[in-house]
């Protein structure tokens, strides 16, 4: 028997008597089950603390609110800035941490050595999955401008943390390889200074170039010596089809979309006069869909007393104001993609305090834009025997701004609801016209055969048996086709200020919602000669 004594008088004498083994066992294993009990409970809320990320969007903003718990698990990329080795470091990890959703690669160095580093975020991030488009985020482009590179190193970490628990990212990701630059100029980042709002220390690369005054331009001959910065981005775009893209700014809040620069401006100064493009409804709905789904930008406030107010945060780029070089233009003329400028901070480099206001208010605008890459038409043009067409020239008709077919003959354009006709070209092959109709709710998928031409009629033999006859579609002539082997890639002579065509104004649309947790998006297809099925996934050169 075990004792059990306690103190029962007022001399301090003892009293006890005797338990059974049995229930001295039963109230300990009672004591031990419940000890157990509340441990497991607080482990078990501890770790859906660190591990459940927030799978809902900001749908509102009230500038009196922070729900700090919707984006600051114990366990997140802190709120404060990175320099080129913490950043590096992140990156590294995060690549180690999501193998599945992550590949890391550097597309060059800086003046100093630095590495461009990019992350590619994806379902399938080693590999080129034939029909998936490709989007770009870049940032830091200015060395001082500096809430652009911590919004992509935490969109970054979003994406990968949010893939199996979110509807809509792990829709994105499945059917959308994302690359994202958090660093143009980490020279520039390393000597900026944290509370800087203007001025001009960092914005430059290591020898002092502006890198956003550095790329060949439509309008203007631009003889400033090309740096490696830019050369690198150059060379990368050339390789790799992005078919939308964003450049993260700071010192204003709005969505600027081309032209950046216009015929017409002999000084770079502020005007009133846009420089429109063949894509103008194109381009308003893509800065409108990123100004409205941030938190202030719509409201087109100005930063500071005296500054351009721009209505619901967007504006031309050239109405703005002018420049010459710039990455914007140099990634829709030559290359055909859609590219806008984020201007996301009035400050360039605001305290790092900020930095939790700054991600709630463009954690949503980053996600639903890159959604839109999924508007408008796509597919692939083949031969006869069903083989790609590498580099045929595209254009939507009425609009002179072209692009062109990858190696597997891929395409890919970003156009709003309506009718259009497709013009492509290719060198040895007779030009097609396809009309076709964009819808809201699914992108269009249009496969277009091409038929090898027929020689000249004077090319022909002379004889009674020779019975050809000329093509039905005479070839396009020189001024309306582009070879694949050169750039800028606008089809017809250049623009005029008063020849370009004006685009149609088209109302506004809302952002592109696909179904959730499908592999591929549901498409409205106008032709089926060329299946995405047939192609074996081949990996990204």
């Amino acid at each position: 028997m075990i004792p059990l004594c306690r103190s029962s008088d007022m001399e301090g004498r003892v009293w006890c008597r005797r338990m059974k083994p049995a229930m001295w066992y039963l109230m300990m294993l009672i004591v031990g089950f419940f000890y157990v009990y509340l441990t497991a409970i607080q482990y078990i809320r501890g770790q859906q603390a660190l591990q459940d990320p927030p799978s809902t969007y900001l749908k509102q903003y009230d500038p009196q609110y922070f729900d700090e718990s919707l984006i600051s698990p114990a366990n997140a990329l802190t709120f404060e800035y990175h320099n080129y080795t913490t950043m590096t470091d992140f990156l590294r990890a995060m690549s180690a941490t999501y193998p599945n959703l992550t590949a890391l690669y550097s597309i060059g160095k800086s003046v100093q050595g630095r590495d461009l580093w990019v992350m590619v975020v994806s379902s399938s991030p080693y590999q080129h999955i034939i029909g998936q488009p490709n989007v770009k985020y870049v940032a830091n482009m200015h060395g001082n401008e500096a809430v652009g590179r911590e919004m992509l190193l935490h969109l970054i970490e979003y994406l990968a943390k949010n893939y199996q628990t979110d509807d809509y990212v792990h829709w994105l990701l499945d059917n959308t390889r994302i690359h994202i630059m958090p660093s143009m100029n980490p020279d520039g980042f390393e000597v900026a200074r944290e509370g800087t709002c203007q001025g001009g220390q960092g914005r430059y690369n290591a020898r002092g170039f502006d890198l956003n005054r550095n790329f060949p331009d439509y309008f203007k001959q631009n003889n400033k010596k090309s740096q490696p910065e830019a050369e690198a981005v150059k060379q990368w775009i050339s390789k790799i089809q992005f078919v939308l893209s964003a450049n993260l700014h700071g010192g204003a809040l709005v969505a600027s979309y081309p032209f950046d620069n216009s015929p017409n401006t002999i000084f770079q100064q502020f005007t009133s006069t846009p420089s429109l493009t063949p894509d103008e409804d194109a381009f308003k709905h893509l800065a409108s869909i990123y100004s409205f789904n941030h938190g202030t930008m719509h409201l087109g406030l100005p930063c500071k007393p005296g500054a351009p107010a721009f209505t619901n945060g967007t504006t031309n780029g050239a109405a703005w104001y002018p420049l010459t070089g710039g990455m914007q233009d140099y990634n829709y003329v030559w290359h055909g993609c859609m590219d806008t400028t984020i201007e996301m901070s009035c400050c360039k480099y605001p305290m790092a305090k900020q930095l939790p206001k700054f991600w709630q208010d463009n954690q949503e605008a980053l996600v639903r834009y890159m959604g839109e890459v999924h508007r408008g038409v796509r597919g692939f043009v083949v031969d006869t025997e069903m083989r790609p067409v590498e580099g045929a020239s595209i254009k939507v008709k009425s609009r002179d701004v072209g692009f062109q077919t990858t190696k597997y003959g891929e395409y890919w354009r970003i156009l709003l609801p309506g009718h259009y006709s497709l013009e492509v070209y290719a060198n040895g092959y007779d030009p097609a016209v396809e009309d076709f109709l964009v819808v809201d709710t699914n992108p269009t998928l249009l496969n277009i055969t091409l038929y090898r031409a027929s020689p000249e009629p004077d090319a022909l033999p002379s004889g009674p048996n020779n019975h050809h006859t000329p093509p039905h579609s005479p070839p396009p002539s020189a001024a309306d086709r582009v070879s694949h082997h050169r750039r800028p890639v606008f089809i017809g002579g250049p623009a005029q200020s008063q020849g370009r065509p004006v685009p149609v104004h088209r109302p506004e649309f809302r952002a592109f919602s696909p179904p959730s947790r499908t592999k591929s998006p549901a498409f409205l297809i106008f032709s089926a000669e060329f299946s995405i099925a047939s192609c074996p996934s081949i990996p990204e050169p």
